[in-house]
């Protein structure tokens, strides 16, 4: 039977350095595509899927992001405050691992979304979360299939699901699409400092725990101004 997680980690606490200038006095999740922020284009779907609880952490123009956050309805809000020192994407988890409960929880980045918008993508994610076989399952991204992203992508997938990061190999076929379900307990025993989630992924990697599944939809990376011009582009032309 599926179970949805009913609480989400949103990382929303980046500098947006390669954002600049655009974000000297904004921050990231609030810069809008096509009208809307990119922080409402994944909290709107979560919502749609049935959250119940949003974990959000904040640095950068906190104040910014805590009162836009407080207007979601039918949620409740919690803040992780980084405004000290940014903790990075795993020593995020590791500070709010106290407020986001035992049990599995969707981790968001909010410089990446998905068209059409809605909240099929973490319903699949939801059906495929094995606790027995993952503890990570990461949503994946076909580079082949995508705006925004130069990268030479980041994992290969076998039949089964599980990862195996590109390492030495010139190209990969998926690219994490910023959006997974992680199990708090791997980093609840971590301080919290500044760290990538890749100090746990790499154990997960090496023993067959951190699976994928293919996005169905076409994916939209905004990581620089220009990224920013071709996904406000693109959704005007194609996207809703």
């Amino acid at each position: 039977m599926t179970t949805m997680p009913d609480t989400a980690m949103i990382l929303a606490a980046g500098l947006g350095t390669r954002m600049r200038p655009l974000t000297d006095d904004t921050a990231k999740p609030l810069l809008k595509v096509a009208g809307k922020p990119l922080i409402d284009r994944q909290v709107e779907p979560l919502i749609e899927a049935g959250v119940k609880r949003l974990v959000v952490n904040t640095h950068w123009c906190a104040g910014q992001v805590e009162a836009h956050v407080k207007g979601y309805g039918g949620v409740e809000v919690v803040f992780s405050d980084e405004r000290e020192e940014v903790l990075e994407t795993g020593g995020a988890l590791a500070k709010a691992a106290p407020l986001l409960g035992e049990g599995p929880v969707f981790v968001v980045n909010t410089d990446a979304f998905w068209a059409p918008s809605g909240a099929s993508p973490l319903r699949q994610l939801a059906d495929a979360y094995d606790p027995a076989r993952m503890d990570e399952l990461l949503l994946l991204a076909d580079t082949g299939r995508c705006l925004g992203f130069g990268g030479p992508g980041d994992f290969f997938r076998a039949e089964d699901g599980t990862l195996t990061h590109r390492g030495d190999a010139a190209s990969a076929p998926w690219a994490y699409a910023g959006l997974r379900i992680a199990n708090p307990a791997l980093y609840a025993d971590h301080s919290p400092e500044p760290f990538s989630a890749f100090r746990i992924w790499s154990g997960l990697l090496s023993s067959g725990r951190m699976h994928g599944l293919p996005l169905d939809r076409f994916w939209l990376h905004v990581g620089d101004p220009q990224a920013l011009k071709d996904a406000e582009m693109w959704m005007w032309c194609f996207g809703a």
